[in-house]
């Protein structure tokens, strides 16, 4: 199915936590299904770092079908005979919300001129685009891995707006393991010459090397070590013996370099930079006092927490830390780890159990 695409451009500044403000921001965004007249059956999908707005919609760049295709549209989990699902790029991505591509007030692109993010700023955006659709309660918030962090986020500072609360493969604050990965990928497109400092949107050559090198390193996260294992081995690529080179040999190198050059032609190199960062600075219980606890009391919202037993990246440790800080503040909260091999992919993908949970905690 195709979604309805809309660009809001917000008429205030939005305050950020970093202290400036972001004059006119827009907001991308699609929506499928319809609102119902008293506007309760609005269902909220955030998406992960490298996600957009088409969660059901063909790619407008690669023509690839939506990222979470199998999970929303008629009749599936998120069923948009029943629900309106509102999916929006969050600020500082590249897809029509305002990022360092955007104009300046000068005319030229922000390039890094654009303010320093975080993930509770994306979610002010979200509230901000909510209160435009004239949406005060959300049925459900959904979201996986990045998107649970929004998930999370609007739960605990705006917690009137949404009654059920879903988070897939994610974490309450990002690990040291975590930044480190995302720092390797900063540095790739920052050490790549075409970067010039942010200032290539006018040049011949962008920074798709270090941006290409961002994604792979990125891209091995998400995967299980049995998911390669299963899927290449060692077994080479097109050829019956090693070259004794530096091409790819291997079967793994060679998805890992389509991985990382395909991603180029739809990603921004600096938004990359804002939106890595801006997962970095989560910790939800630093924003609240030190206690995660805190983050949810009073809360009325039911949540739900899944994770992935071959997810090393936001593995289910993390989940059960979220799990241990709402049962604390007195939340309803079901927890499910659930069997998977694709790593922290594994939301994704081809996973029927996922879809019986969605489904069941959404209705």
């Amino acid at each position: 199915m195709a979604g309805t695409s809309f660009t809001l451009e917000l008429l205030q500044p939005l305050a950020l936590d970093g202290g400036g403000e972001l004059a006119s921001p827009q907001i991308a965004y699609e929506t499928y299904g319809e609102l119902n007249e008293d506007r309760s059956n609005a269902i909220l999908l955030c998406h992960a770092l490298t996600g957009d707005q088409y969660v059901a919609s063909p790619h407008p760049v690669t023509g690839k079908p939506g990222w979470w295709e199998r999970m929303v549209g008629p009749g599936k989990p998120i069923d948009t005979d029943r629900y309106h699902v509102v999916c929006a790029n969050v600020i500082g991505s590249c897809m029509g919300s305002s990022g360092p591509a955007s104009e300046a007030s000068d005319g030229k692109p922000y390039a890094m001129r654009f303010p320093v993010i975080t993930i509770r700023d994306m979610v002010r955006a979200l509230v901000a685009l909510l209160d435009e659709l004239g949406i005060e309660q959300l049925h459900a918030v959904v979201g996986g891995s990045m998107g649970g962090m929004q998930a999370l986020s609007l739960a605990a500072n705006w917690r009137e707006r949404a009654a059920r609360v879903l988070v897939v493969a994610s974490t309450s604050r990002h690990s040291a393991q975590n930044i480190a990965f995302h720092e390797l990928g900063r540095q790739a497109i920052m050490a790549d010459p075409n970067w010039r400092q942010g200032d290539y949107y006018d040049a011949a050559e962008q920074p798709d090397a270090g941006l290409a090198v961002a994604r792979i390193a990125a891209h091995i996260t998400y995967l299980s070590e049995e998911a390669l294992t299963g899927k290449f081995g060692r077994n080479l690529q097109d050829r019956e013996a090693k070259s004794f080179g530096f091409d790819a040999d291997f079967q793994v190198e060679s998805y890992l370099r389509y991985q990382g050059s395909g991603f180029t032609r739809r990603f921004d190199a600096n938004s990359y930079l804002y939106i890595t960062r801006a997962m970095d600075y989560f910790d939800l219980a630093e924003e609240h006092g030190g206690k995660l606890a805190d983050a949810f009391a009073g809360t009325s919202a039911r949540f739900c927490l899944v994770s992935f037993d071959s997810d090393w990246l936001y593995p289910t440790s993390e989940s059960r830390h979220v799990v241990r800080a709402l049962n604390a503040a007195g939340a309803a909260v079901s927890f499910v780890e659930l069997s998977a091999p694709h790593g922290h992919d594994s939301f994704l993908l081809d996973v029927p159990a996922l879809d019986r949970v969605v489904k069941g905690f959404i209705e």
